[in-house]
């Protein structure tokens, strides 16, 4: 039987609106098991401060719907997911947590299940949380996330990758992280440790979906900011760790999505980022939904117009030569 264009485009379209029951079929995932792996920085190099506990816990009580997060991450890593057949694309994904922990399923195995299932190598970044006591606490994300570029790169060859196609993503305090990225690719955050930190730290693309950015306590998360920067920063450090107020001619191409009603990150951040982007030319697209809340990723956004979110992030990942 052959499938016209236009009945797969009519099923593309009404499937998110289709009954519960069938939603919850289509994204409802398989347990999610990574391919591998792999610690970011070297044996003996990243000492965890006195005390500190990592620890793995269960949000969930679905059996179905794991919904995971870690606390006090002691060892920053990769959890890579390798494609059948991989397309040379490579994407890192920094989940959310409000800087207090990084969660696991919803914001990071998730997509990383969808893209891998598109021909994408996917890594799940665990990076280390800014107010656990690592010194000089609030580079400590973005140390971890130019590492993770450089550290990706380095291991084109093994992972089957285009070095030169390399996409990061953030969700949330996750997209603090990568607008930071951003903004700070090539700020001095961390010494050399390896050969991996002779290669660039610049990502091809960045997406921040629903992210933290501003500093600005008047829009800013305020558990974010004070874990980031502390209670009564100074208005300098307000500044640096604030992407929208950093936005610079080379940066990657960046994309956005948010929604008008999110009641946890405002949409603000979004908008002060996208608009400052444009005022200085920089390739920039921002999708901005009126429903959906804050942390939908994927499974949450089922039956509303902003589940397309996935489908739109691919197209534009295409459009730039990732995918």
């Amino acid at each position: 039987m052959t499938v016209g264009r236009r009945a797969l485009l009519t099923a593309s379209l009404v499937l998110p609106f289709a009954s519960a029951a069938a939603r919850a079929a289509w994204t409802r995932p398989a347990t999610v098991v990574p391919d591998a792996k792999v610690p970011l920085w070297p044996h003996g190099h990243v000492v965890p401060p006195p005390g500190l506990i990592e620890r793995v816990v269960q949000r969930s009580d679905d059996p179905d719907a794991s919904d995971r997060m870690i606390e006090g991450i002691t060892c920053p890593r990769l959890d890579i997911f390798r494609p059948a057949r991989p397309n040379g694309a490579a994407v890192i994904l920094a989940p959310g947590g409000g800087y207090r922990y990084v969660v696991i399923d919803k914001e990071g195995y998730e997509l990383a299940r969808w893209l891998k299932e598109r021909g994408v190598t996917v890594y799940v970044l665990f990076y280390r949380l800014p107010g656990d006591g690592w010194t000089n606490g609030a580079d400590v994300p973005l140390a971890d996330a130019q590492r993770a570029v450089r550290l990706v790169r380095s291991r084109a060859g093994a992972d089957d990758i285009d070095p030169g196609r390399v996409a990061f993503g953030g969700f949330s305090a996750g997209g603090q992280v990568a607008t930071s990225l951003l903004t700070r690719f090539d700020a001095r955050v961390y010494a050399p440790v390896d050969a991996a930190d002779a290669l660039p730290a610049r990502p091809d693309a960045v997406a921040a979906i629903y992210p933290v950015v501003s500093m600005d306590p008047a829009i800013a998360h305020a558990v974010s900011r004070e874990k980031l920067i502390g209670a009564n920063p100074g208005a300098a450090r307000e500044a640096l760790y604030s992407p929208e107020r950093n936005v610079r001619a080379d940066q990657p191409p960046l994309w956005l999505v948010h929604a008008e009603d999110d009641d946890v990150v405002r949409i603000d951040n979004s908008v002060r980022l996208r608009d400052a982007a444009r005022a200085i030319h920089a390739r920039c697209e921002a999708h901005f939904f009126e429903r959906g809340g804050h942390g939908f990723g994927l499974m949450k956004s089922a039956g509303l117009p902003v589940a397309i979110w996935p489908d739109l992030l691919w197209r534009w990942l295409g459009s730039h030569g990732i995918v």
